[in-house]
């Protein structure tokens, strides 16, 4: 499909719905839409504000932000609302420690594990998933207990099975129809088998040469995976003679959704280690377990992460205060202050504190903390960033799939046979595909629902200034021509569209991720600062932002 050459060709609602094959009369004027979630706006505050507000009042003696309103004195303030401060803010509760705050930027909690809603229907607006743990990721473990969502039954851990992700659960619109799994197979020949098994096997004796964990610091720091770590995974496949065109789509499909960018880019470590720290790589036909289940809900991680923030009070006087734009951290010798410009009242409030965790994206950590360390330079100097945009798409009813084939699924990927050196030389980047919020629901009935559609960005050369600049409807359009031919009734289907825009949603595990070192390290700390943030792994997954945090606030707690 080559979506961008029909959209260019399409002029108006009317032109869109003649090429989706809808009821041209409608056309698209009946969808609602907008943005939603994240405040880009509010984002920038840290750059815009400080020249605002010092229009009308007195600066700081230093540093250029305006004096603060007020002062409060605690023992730890943890700077960002993401997974990770969430888990600090739980560790200091467990040790005993009431007196905190934590700041955050947006209305609500969660960092890229937030949730919404359209139409009344639960969905996330990032994050939709978490792998059941290994035991490498025994703080993770620890809160699904916590949560009531594994025990421990004669000897085996048992999950709860209202959110283990029902079956089917991934299918791939491939050869037009659709097929079970998201490995393409559908009439491929001998070659493209035999390649599939000679990438298994190599993932199995990468293995075997070193443990792949999740998190990442637990992982064995050997020779082979640093060699990994020094080129990229199309340079890799290419010097291991893997050229097949469908096992390249797929890897660089893997790549694009848990890193942000494809297989020119992330590393070769990175793109093993997707599949050797959880299930392995299992080519058709192969005798191996059957694959581990995944834990969803409608809302996505989104749930977790109102459960996280959920023991934490909120207002004025709270220990959550969202909308609130840290400015300024700095180090003294007896403790830190952090200054953070409260949006609704449109001052600059200060907190002294003994301990100040950091659990910002690095490039923010960078600008607001004063004399940042080199660990923090260095850090913000190498990180690059993967835009996303992500639409929820309210349907009025079940959309009809063309022609037959696998059952509907909650995760549904489309292929796209573009070579991935037409991203890299500057064409659109395709889509990730979309998750069914109703597929959770144990009502047999069918119904309205909404699909959560995920696009990666970070091919895009000119991604981050499109997701800023473009209306919402180019994203709408985008959607819809993405999905058009397995589904030609979405137009006509579709009520509203809700779009969600992330200009840094994650740190890209580029080549030197490992040698870069941070990756490696459980613990990262400069005097009373105590950083957290899944940027220091080097991509942003749950498992990876949670521990940091968690270990943050214990050593917070320590020191």
């Amino acid at each position: 499909m080559r979506r961008r050459e029909l959209l260019s060709a399409a002029v108006g609602g009317a032109a869109l719905a003649g090429l989706y094959g809808c009821d041209a009369r409608r056309g698209v004027e009946h969808i609602t839409g907008g943005f939603n979630g994240i405040d880009v706006t509010r984002g920038h505050a840290l750059r815009d504000a400080i020249d605002a507000l010092a229009a009308t009042r007195p600066r700081a003696a230093t540093g250029g932000i305006p004096s603060p309103a007020r002062t409060v004195r605690t023992r730890v303030v943890i700077a960002g609302g993401g997974i990770a401060g969430l888990a600090a803010a739980r560790a200091l509760r467990q040790a005993g420690v009431d007196d905190f705050v934590l700041l955050e930027l947006e209305d609500s909690a969660g960092g890229n594990s937030r949730a919404g809603s359209v139409g009344g229907i639960a969905c996330p607006l990032g994050a939709h998933y978490l792998p059941l743990p290994s035991d490498s990721a025994h703080e993770v473990a620890d809160l699904l207990e916590e949560l009531g969502l594994r025990k421990r039954v004669a000897g085996r851990w048992v999950y709860d099975e209202r959110t283990l992700c029902h079956s089917p659960q991934e299918r791939l619109y491939f050869n037009g129809t659709w097929q079970d799994g998201l490995l393409p197979v559908l009439d491929v020949d001998e070659r493209t088998l035999a390649q599939y098994r000679g990438f298994a096997a190599k993932v199995d004796a990468l293995t075997a040469q070193g443990r792949f964990t999740i998190p990442v610091f637990r992982s064995a720091n050997v020779d082979a995976h640093r060699a990994l770590d020094a080129v990229s995974l199309a340079s890799w496949l290419a010097a291991e003679g893997l050229d097949d065109a469908h096992l390249r789509w797929y890897l660089d499909y893997c790549c694009r959704d848990d890193y942000g960018a494809g297989l020119t880019r992330v590393s070769a470590w990175a793109g093993i280690h997707y599949f050797a720290s959880r299930h392995g790589f299992h080519a058709p036909g192969a005798d191996a377990e059957e694959r581990e289940g995944l834990l969803t809900w409608p809302e996505g991680n989104g749930w977790l992460a109102q459960r996280l923030a959920a023991p934490l009070t909120t207002g004025a006087e709270g220990r959550l205060r969202t909308g609130c734009s840290v400015l300024a951290i700095n180090e003294e010798r007896h403790g830190v202050t952090v200054d953070a410009l409260h949006h609704a009242s449109n001052t600059v409030l200060r907190w002294q504190a003994d301990r100040c965790i950091v659990a910002l994206p690095v490039f923010i950590a960078a600008r607001v903390v004063r004399d940042p360390p080199a660990l923090l330079q260095q850090a913000a100097a190498r990180l690059r960033y993967a835009p996303w945009m992500v639409a929820n798409v309210h349907i009025d009813a079940p959309l009809a799939d063309r022609p037959p084939g696998a059952a509907p699924s909650w995760d549904n990927v489309i292929y796209d046979a573009r070579p991935d050196s037409s991203r890299k030389s500057g064409a659109i980047a395709e889509g990730l595909g979309y998750v069914d919020a109703r597929h959770q629901s144990l009502d047999p009935r069918p119904g309205p629902s909404v699909l959560t559609y995920y696009q990666a960005l970070g091919d895009r050369p000119d991604g981050r200034r499109q997701l800023l600049e473009q209306p919402w409807t180019f994203w709408r359009d985008e959607v819809l021509s993405a999905l058009a031919a397995p589904h030609p009734d979405l137009i006509q289907r579709a009520q509203r569209i809700e779009i969600t825009r992330y200009g840094h949603a994650m740190a890209i595990p580029l080549p030197g991720t490992l040698a870069a070192g941070t990756a490696m390290l459980p613990e990262l700390r400069a005097g009373r600062l105590h950083f957290a943030h899944a940027d220091w792994s080097g991509y942003s997954i749950f498992e990876e932002a949670f521990t940091r945090g968690h270990l943050a606030g214990l050593a917070s707690v320590a020191a």
